[in-house]
Protein backbone atom coordinates (compact mmCIF):
# COMPACT_ATOMS: atom_id res chain seq x y z
CA UNK A 1 0.00 0.00 0.00
CA UNK A 2 0.93 3.64 -1.00
CA UNK A 3 1.36 6.06 2.12
CA UNK A 4 -0.85 8.73 1.83
CA UNK A 5 1.54 11.51 3.33
CA UNK A 6 1.06 15.14 4.99
CA UNK A 7 3.52 17.06 3.23
CA UNK A 8 3.05 15.79 -0.58
CA UNK A 9 1.37 14.21 -3.28
CA UNK A 10 2.69 11.14 -5.10
CA UNK A 11 3.29 11.57 -8.77
CA UNK A 12 2.10 9.07 -10.61
CA UNK A 13 2.77 10.64 -14.15
CA UNK A 14 6.56 11.19 -14.40
CA UNK A 15 8.27 9.46 -17.33
CA UNK A 16 10.06 5.78 -16.81
CA UNK A 17 13.64 6.89 -16.83
CA UNK A 18 12.99 9.65 -14.17
CA UNK A 19 10.78 7.15 -12.35
CA UNK A 20 13.45 4.19 -12.10
CA UNK A 21 16.30 6.83 -10.81
CA UNK A 22 15.38 6.53 -7.10
CA UNK A 23 15.75 2.64 -7.94
CA UNK A 24 18.90 2.98 -9.35
CA UNK A 25 20.32 5.53 -6.69
CA UNK A 26 18.37 5.17 -3.68
CA UNK A 27 20.08 7.63 -1.31
CA UNK A 28 20.43 11.17 -1.26
CA UNK A 29 23.77 11.19 -1.48
CA UNK A 30 23.62 8.50 -4.43
CA UNK A 31 21.91 11.66 -6.52
CA UNK A 32 23.71 14.66 -5.41
CA UNK A 33 24.37 16.99 -8.86
CA UNK A 34 26.39 20.07 -8.00
CA UNK A 35 26.67 23.02 -9.53
CA UNK A 36 27.82 27.25 -8.72
CA UNK A 37 25.50 30.10 -9.95
CA UNK A 38 27.08 33.45 -9.30
CA UNK A 39 24.87 36.48 -8.79
CA UNK A 40 25.98 40.41 -9.92
CA UNK A 41 26.90 42.04 -6.47
CA UNK A 42 26.28 45.34 -8.26
CA UNK A 43 22.99 44.57 -9.45
CA UNK A 44 21.61 42.73 -6.27
CA UNK A 45 23.04 45.98 -3.80
CA UNK A 46 21.68 48.60 -6.46
CA UNK A 47 18.10 47.25 -5.86
CA UNK A 48 18.42 47.20 -2.23
CA UNK A 49 19.82 50.42 -1.75
CA UNK A 50 16.92 51.54 -3.97
CA UNK A 51 14.55 49.90 -1.47
CA UNK A 52 16.13 51.33 1.24
CA UNK A 53 15.76 54.94 -0.15
CA UNK A 54 12.16 53.58 -0.60
CA UNK A 55 11.99 53.20 3.05
CA UNK A 56 12.10 48.67 2.63
CA UNK A 57 14.95 47.18 4.16
CA UNK A 58 16.14 43.88 2.16
CA UNK A 59 18.30 41.56 3.00
CA UNK A 60 20.34 39.07 0.37
CA UNK A 61 19.08 36.38 1.38
CA UNK A 62 15.22 37.26 0.99
CA UNK A 63 16.39 38.27 -2.25
CA UNK A 64 17.78 34.93 -3.02
CA UNK A 65 14.78 33.29 -1.81
CA UNK A 66 12.21 35.11 -3.34
CA UNK A 67 14.18 34.48 -6.87
CA UNK A 68 14.07 30.83 -6.05
CA UNK A 69 10.26 30.80 -4.92
CA UNK A 70 9.27 32.49 -8.36
CA UNK A 71 11.31 30.34 -10.64
CA UNK A 72 10.03 27.34 -8.40
CA UNK A 73 5.99 28.60 -9.29
CA UNK A 74 7.49 28.89 -12.85
CA UNK A 75 8.87 25.13 -12.21
CA UNK A 76 6.98 23.10 -10.14
CA UNK A 77 8.85 20.30 -10.58
CA UNK A 78 11.86 21.68 -8.25
CA UNK A 79 9.49 21.29 -5.33
CA UNK A 80 9.51 17.52 -5.39
CA UNK A 81 11.35 14.99 -3.13
CA UNK A 82 11.70 11.30 -2.78
CA UNK A 83 10.75 9.04 -0.02
CA UNK A 84 11.34 5.22 -0.12
CA UNK A 85 11.98 5.54 -3.87
CA UNK A 86 9.40 7.53 -4.76
CA UNK A 87 8.91 10.55 -5.97
CA UNK A 88 6.53 13.43 -4.42
CA UNK A 89 5.07 16.49 -5.09
CA UNK A 90 4.83 18.80 -2.09
CA UNK A 91 2.12 20.80 -0.92
CA UNK A 92 3.26 23.77 0.15
CA UNK A 93 6.61 25.58 -0.10
CA UNK A 94 9.29 25.95 2.92
CA UNK A 95 11.95 27.55 3.23
CA UNK A 96 15.05 26.32 6.28
CA UNK A 97 18.22 28.71 7.66
CA UNK A 98 20.64 28.69 10.03
CA UNK A 99 20.59 32.19 12.47
CA UNK A 100 23.60 33.12 14.54
CA UNK A 101 22.17 34.19 18.31
CA UNK A 102 24.55 34.53 21.30
CA UNK A 103 23.57 32.51 24.68
CA UNK A 104 22.59 34.33 28.14
CA UNK A 105 26.66 34.56 28.50
CA UNK A 106 27.55 35.74 25.15
CA UNK A 107 28.98 32.49 23.37
CA UNK A 108 28.06 32.24 19.80
CA UNK A 109 25.02 29.70 19.16
CA UNK A 110 22.85 28.80 15.85
CA UNK A 111 19.33 27.98 15.70
CA UNK A 112 17.41 26.78 12.47
CA UNK A 113 14.31 28.38 11.19
CA UNK A 114 12.13 27.76 8.69
CA UNK A 115 9.18 30.00 6.94
CA UNK A 116 6.84 29.30 4.83
CA UNK A 117 5.97 31.45 1.41
CA UNK A 118 2.43 31.21 -0.48
CA UNK A 119 2.23 31.69 -4.15
CA UNK A 120 0.84 35.26 -3.61
CA UNK A 121 4.41 36.30 -2.20
CA UNK A 122 6.59 38.88 -3.30
CA UNK A 123 9.31 40.49 -2.82
CA UNK A 124 7.88 42.18 -0.28
CA UNK A 125 6.33 39.62 1.61
CA UNK A 126 9.42 37.21 1.52
CA UNK A 127 11.43 39.86 3.03
CA UNK A 128 8.99 40.56 5.68
CA UNK A 129 8.20 36.99 6.60
CA UNK A 130 12.20 36.36 6.85
CA UNK A 131 12.37 39.80 9.25
CA UNK A 132 9.54 38.40 11.59
CA UNK A 133 10.76 34.61 12.28
CA UNK A 134 14.37 35.79 12.78
CA UNK A 135 12.68 38.76 15.14
CA UNK A 136 11.02 35.96 16.66
CA UNK A 137 14.02 33.59 17.33
CA UNK A 138 16.28 36.37 18.44
CA UNK A 139 17.52 37.01 22.10
CA UNK A 140 19.22 34.27 23.94
CA UNK A 141 15.88 32.90 25.79
CA UNK A 142 13.94 32.54 22.53
CA UNK A 143 13.11 29.15 21.50
CA UNK A 144 11.42 27.63 18.85
CA UNK A 145 10.03 24.19 17.90
CA UNK A 146 12.84 22.63 16.26
CA UNK A 147 14.94 24.45 19.54
CA UNK A 148 12.68 22.51 22.37
CA UNK A 149 12.51 19.08 20.24
CA UNK A 150 16.53 18.54 20.24
CA UNK A 151 16.40 19.95 24.20
CA UNK A 152 14.09 17.31 24.96
CA UNK A 153 15.57 14.82 22.60
CA UNK A 154 18.98 14.98 22.38
CA UNK A 155 20.40 15.84 25.66
CA UNK A 156 19.78 11.85 26.29
CA UNK A 157 22.00 9.56 23.27
CA UNK A 158 20.23 6.55 23.88
CA UNK A 159 16.55 8.67 23.53
CA UNK A 160 17.64 10.23 20.39
CA UNK A 161 18.67 7.15 19.07
CA UNK A 162 15.56 5.45 18.95
CA UNK A 163 13.81 8.73 18.18
CA UNK A 164 15.53 9.82 15.65
CA UNK A 165 15.78 5.81 14.08
CA UNK A 166 11.52 5.76 14.82
CA UNK A 167 11.20 8.90 12.38
CA UNK A 168 13.03 7.31 9.78
CA UNK A 169 10.77 4.38 10.00
CA UNK A 170 7.71 6.43 10.14
CA UNK A 171 9.11 9.12 7.67
CA UNK A 172 9.39 6.21 5.12
CA UNK A 173 6.04 4.80 5.36
CA UNK A 174 4.75 8.53 5.33
CA UNK A 175 3.43 8.18 9.26
CA UNK A 176 5.74 10.56 10.24
CA UNK A 177 3.52 13.15 12.37
CA UNK A 178 2.30 16.29 10.95
CA UNK A 179 3.50 18.61 13.48
CA UNK A 180 7.04 16.67 13.13
CA UNK A 181 7.70 17.70 9.74
CA UNK A 182 6.28 21.30 10.59
CA UNK A 183 9.34 22.09 12.60
CA UNK A 184 11.94 19.68 11.19
CA UNK A 185 14.29 22.25 9.26
CA UNK A 186 15.31 18.85 7.28
CA UNK A 187 12.18 18.51 5.81
CA UNK A 188 11.68 21.41 3.30
CA UNK A 189 11.62 22.87 -0.04
CA UNK A 190 14.83 24.85 -0.17
CA UNK A 191 17.84 25.14 2.63
CA UNK A 192 19.90 27.80 2.77
CA UNK A 193 22.81 28.96 4.87
CA UNK A 194 24.68 32.23 4.20
CA UNK A 195 28.30 31.60 4.78
CA UNK A 196 29.25 35.39 3.72
CA UNK A 197 27.64 36.20 6.84
CA UNK A 198 30.63 35.01 8.71
CA UNK A 199 33.23 35.75 5.58
CA UNK A 200 33.78 32.21 4.84
CA UNK A 201 33.85 31.30 1.23
CA UNK A 202 30.86 28.99 -0.35
CA UNK A 203 31.24 25.47 0.19
CA UNK A 204 29.04 22.04 -1.46
CA UNK A 205 26.81 21.72 1.40
CA UNK A 206 25.49 17.94 1.30
CA UNK A 207 21.78 17.38 0.96
CA UNK A 208 20.27 15.49 4.09
CA UNK A 209 19.74 11.72 4.27
CA UNK A 210 16.97 12.33 6.75
CA UNK A 211 14.12 14.27 6.01
CA UNK A 212 13.18 15.50 2.30
CA UNK A 213 15.60 18.40 1.38
CA UNK A 214 15.90 17.95 -2.38
CA UNK A 215 18.09 20.94 -3.21
CA UNK A 216 20.65 23.04 -0.92
CA UNK A 217 22.03 26.72 -1.33
CA UNK A 218 25.00 28.08 0.15
CA UNK A 219 25.80 31.61 -0.12
CA UNK A 220 29.48 32.48 0.00
CA UNK A 221 31.76 35.49 0.39
CA UNK A 222 31.70 37.58 -2.49
CA UNK A 223 34.35 37.13 -5.21
CA UNK A 224 36.13 40.02 -7.45
CA UNK A 225 35.95 39.13 -11.45
CA UNK A 226 38.76 39.56 -13.30
CA UNK A 227 38.85 39.79 -17.16
CA UNK A 228 42.75 40.38 -18.30
CA UNK A 229 43.71 41.11 -14.89
CA UNK A 230 41.17 44.14 -14.43
CA UNK A 231 38.87 43.95 -12.18
CA UNK A 232 35.12 44.00 -13.63
CA UNK A 233 32.55 43.45 -10.75
CA UNK A 234 31.85 41.94 -7.63
CA UNK A 235 30.12 38.42 -8.03
CA UNK A 236 28.03 36.67 -4.93
CA UNK A 237 28.92 32.50 -5.43
CA UNK A 238 25.77 30.59 -5.30
CA UNK A 239 26.57 26.57 -4.80
CA UNK A 240 23.57 24.79 -5.02
CA UNK A 241 23.55 20.63 -4.42
CA UNK A 242 20.68 19.43 -5.74
CA UNK A 243 18.88 15.63 -6.06
CA UNK A 244 19.03 14.85 -9.45
CA UNK A 245 16.09 12.29 -8.90
CA UNK A 246 12.81 14.73 -8.77
CA UNK A 247 13.32 15.60 -12.28
CA UNK A 248 15.23 15.95 -15.67
CA UNK A 249 17.80 17.90 -16.57
CA UNK A 250 15.14 19.87 -18.70
CA UNK A 251 13.39 21.14 -15.73
CA UNK A 252 16.40 21.56 -13.74
CA UNK A 253 17.70 24.12 -16.77
CA UNK A 254 14.88 25.65 -17.09
CA UNK A 255 14.97 26.77 -13.50
CA UNK A 256 17.97 27.98 -13.34
CA UNK A 257 17.52 30.48 -16.31
CA UNK A 258 14.19 31.56 -14.32
CA UNK A 259 16.21 32.15 -10.88
CA UNK A 260 19.21 34.09 -13.07
CA UNK A 261 16.64 35.93 -14.77
CA UNK A 262 15.23 37.57 -11.24
CA UNK A 263 18.78 37.41 -9.55
CA UNK A 264 19.70 39.79 -12.81
CA UNK A 265 16.21 41.72 -12.88
CA UNK A 266 15.13 41.41 -9.15
CA UNK A 267 12.29 44.35 -9.81
CA UNK A 268 10.27 41.45 -11.70
CA UNK A 269 10.06 40.25 -7.87
CA UNK A 270 7.49 42.78 -7.16
CA UNK A 271 4.72 41.59 -9.41
CA UNK A 272 2.12 41.67 -6.05
CA UNK A 273 2.90 45.37 -5.79
CA UNK A 274 2.34 45.96 -9.15
CA UNK A 275 -0.79 43.47 -9.31
CA UNK A 276 -2.26 46.20 -6.62
CA UNK A 277 -0.66 49.58 -8.20
CA UNK A 278 -2.82 48.32 -11.49
CA UNK A 279 -5.87 47.41 -9.52
CA UNK A 280 -6.03 51.09 -7.59
CA UNK A 281 -5.24 52.68 -10.68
Amino acid sequence: MIPIRSDGKLVKDESAIVAATPYIMPHRYDAMNMCTEYADMDILRAYIQQKRKEGVRISYMALIMAAYHQAYLENPKLNRFIMNKRIYQRNHFCVSFVMLKKRADGTPDETTLKVYFEPDDDIFAVNQKVEQVIADNTGAQQENGADKFANAVFTVPPLASFVVGLARVLDRHGMLPRKIIEISPFHTSLFITNLASINTTHIFHHTYEFGTTSVFVCMGKPIMDYIHGNYQKKLLPLSCVMDERICGGVEYAQFWVCFNRYLKHPELLERQQKKTEEAAT
